[in-house]
C-alpha cells in the first residue's frame, strides 16, 4: 500500500450540481458504458467513499444494535464461507465421521439467521443502497477532459488510488484510463 494516494474530494458542483453532465449509457455498448463506470469510479472515488458513508452512519443513527448484528453475521458467514473454502478436505471428512452434529449446526445456524434476519437485513440496505447510487452515478455520469486526464494518470501507474488498487484487484486494471 506504499505509494496510494488518497484522491481530491471533487466539489459538489462537479460531483452532482450545475455543471455535472448526465446521459443514459448506450445499453447496446457495454464496453464503452463498462469504461464510463470505472473511470466515474476511478475520478469520484472520494465522494463515492463519503456518501456511502453518509448513508451507512444516518442508517447506524436510527437501527443501531440492527445494524450491528447485521454486520456481525454477514461478516461471520463471510469468514466462515472463506475458511471453509480454504479448508474444505477437513469440512468433508467432519461431515462423514458426524452427520448428526452437522445436521445440529446446520440447523442452529438456520435459527440464528431466521432470528436475526432483520438486522441483516438493515446492514444490507445500509451497504447495498450505497453501491446502487455508485453505480447509478457512475453510470449516467458523462466524463469531461479533467476526468479522463486523472484517469491517465493512474492507468499509467503515476498515481494510485485505493478504487485503482480495488479494481486492481478485480480484474478491472486494464480497462481504466481507457
Amino acid at each position: 500500500m506504499a505509494g496510494v494516494q488518497p484522491p481530491p474530494l471533487r466539489s459538489l458542483d462537479d460531483f452532482i450540481l450545475s455543471s455535472a453532465r448526465f446521459a443514459v449509457p448506450d445499453l447496446r455498448d457495454l464496453d464503452r458504458w463498462n469504461n464510463r463506470i470505472i473511470n466515474n469510479l476511478l475520478y469520484y472515488q472520494s465522494n463515492y467513499f463519503l456518501s456511502a458513508l453518509g448513508f451507512l452512519l444516518l442508517v447506524a443513527y436510527f437501527q443501531p444494535f440492527q445494524l450491528l448484528v447485521g454486520a456481525m453475521v454477514v461478516t461471520l458467514l463471510f469468514l466462515g464461507f472463506v475458511w471453509a473454502a480454504e479448508n474444505q478436505a477437513p469440512i468433508r471428512r467432519f461431515r462423514r465421521n458426524h452427520p448428526a452434529v452437522c445436521v445440529l449446526a446446520i440447523l442452529l445456524v438456520s435459527y440464528l439467521l431466521l432470528s436475526v434476519v432483520g438486522g441483516v437485513a438493515v446492514f444490507l440496505f445500509g451497504i447495498a443502497f450505497p453501491i446502487l447510487m455508485v453505480l447509478v452515478h457512475a453510470s449516467v455520469r458523462l466524463r469531461n477532459l479533467k476526468n479522463k486526464m486523472e484517469n491517465k494518470l493512474e492507468s499509467i501507474g503515476l498515481k494510485r488510488t485505493p478504487m485503482g488498487l480495488l479494481l486492481e484487484a478485480l480484474g478491472q486494471e486494464q480497462e481504466a484510463g481507457s
